[in-house]
């Protein structure tokens, strides 16, 4: 799967080979989608070699507060294990290294606009001539097509890809999700497309383009509001905390603090009446199925809501789930981390593996394990040592 020859050298030789260990990544990408793409290739053993702008890099370089060790933290967080060459695309100098990285790489990750990697010689059709095993992956915000002049901010696509219009409160102005989520999805999907195509080269010899935007993936993962869309012409809305499939989901008032129920079926409906001291509920016409209680959610909500607000919500979050009935408290990331603490999640890097503070791979694999190598690189921090290690490759009877 991956070449004879990584680019600039053998990095971290005394690290522990990963699944993907022997592959090299020119990464062009910047700011969220890329980066944490190629950050969790990285973890599992890819040379991932970073080729940024002299002086100032990757924008999230430059996004803080907070910072750590003189770093924001925004860029530390999705660039471990990774190899940052300085190197200017305007100069034809700049350019020959960067074609020189492609050449030896197994894949190329970027999300300028569409048209840029053309404009620079580092365009699919061109570097296949020299390099046709090379998986060319591009990001974009709405495509390279129609969209191609219209700038992939994540903000903008959860806008006006619709994830802003069913969250929120009812009634609402269309609420962002709390994460750039869209660009962790569509990392995501390019990730699962970046390892298919490597499959697929694997068989055959054969490198090809992976193209993933951040709307197509959007829609993707907006799931079951979509189908409802595409389905039966539903036009979803926002409904603040609730589901509009199912009921009882969502949040309710405890004695202290809020407390969310989470009742997915019939049976975990009946246990929740039943510990709830409310048996009546479980057979109420209006309540007995999860069609009945969606009809009559507002009834059914102030039922509920008496009743919840009798105890405080780690009484009831006790009671409930010793009872089989999803539930739990509204977490912060303190929180949320505790709990993953407790769980034996290994959500946490260990300190000092990979710089400050970081969050784990949250894949666990039984044979080849993540591995942290290295913290997130100083701007340009490997450039001398790439860039003496590569040469032009002679791929001069190469097919297409």
């Amino acid at each position: 799967m991956h070449r004879d020859h990584p680019a600039g050298g053998e990095p971290g030789a005394d690290a522990p080979a990963g699944a993907l260990s022997g592959v090299v990544v020119a990464d062009f990408g910047r700011v969220l989608a890329g980066p944490y793409m190629t950050m969790l290739l990285a973890d599992l053993g890819a040379d991932v070699i970073k080729i940024e702008r002299p002086g100032s890099g990757d924008d999230t370089r430059a996004w803080g507060p907070p910072f750590a060790d003189g770093q924001a933290t925004y860029f530390l967080g999705v660039n471990r294990n990774k190899r940052s060459v300085a190197l200017d695309l305007a100069d034809p100098e700049g350019r020959a290294a960067a074609r020189a990285i492609v050449d030896r790489a197994d894949v190329l990750v970027e999300n300028f606009r569409p048209g840029t990697m053309e404009k620079l010689g580092l365009g699919f059709e061109e570097v296949r001539r020299t390099n046709p095993g090379l998986v060319y992956c591009s990001v974009t915000g709405f495509g390279a097509d129609g969209g191609a002049a219209l700038p992939g901010y994540d903000l903008l696509v959860q806008a006006m890809g619709g994830l802003m219009s069913v969250t929120g409160e009812p009634g609402g102005q269309g609420t962002k999700a709390g994460v750039a989520l869209v660009d962790v999805i569509t990392g995501l999907h390019a990730g699962f497309g970046v390892l298919a195509a490597l499959r697929h080269r694997e068989r055959t010899g054969e490198g090809q383009r992976v193209e993933v935007s951040l709307l197509g993936s959007l829609l993707s993962a907006l799931t079951n509001q979509a189908a409802a869309h595409l389905g039966a012409g539903v036009v979803p809305r926002a409904m603040g905390n609730r589901h509009p499939s199912i009921t009882p989901y969502e949040v309710y008032e405890a004695q202290d603090r809020p407390l969310v129920l989470a009742v997915g079926n019939d049976r975990q409906f009946r246990a929740l009446c039943e510990r709830l001291g409310r048996r009546e509920l479980a057979v109420d016409h209006r309540f007995a199925t999860n069609t009945a209680r969606v009809a009559h959610r507002e009834e059914l909500t102030a039922e509920l809501s008496a009743t919840l607000s009798s105890r405080t919500a780690d009484a009831w979050f006790e009671e409930l789930t010793a009872a089989g009935v999803p539930c739990g408290p509204i977490n912060d990331l303190a929180g949320a981390f505790a709990l993953a603490d407790r769980l034996g999640l290994g959500a946490r890097v260990p300190e000092g593996a990979a710089g400050p503070g970081q969050v784990a791979h949250p894949v666990r694999f039984g044979a080849t394990p993540p591995s942290y190598r290295s913290a997130p690189p100083r701007l340009g921090e490997h450039t001398d040592e790439i860039v003496a290690g590569i040469r032009p490759v002679d791929n001069s009877n190469a097919g297409l």
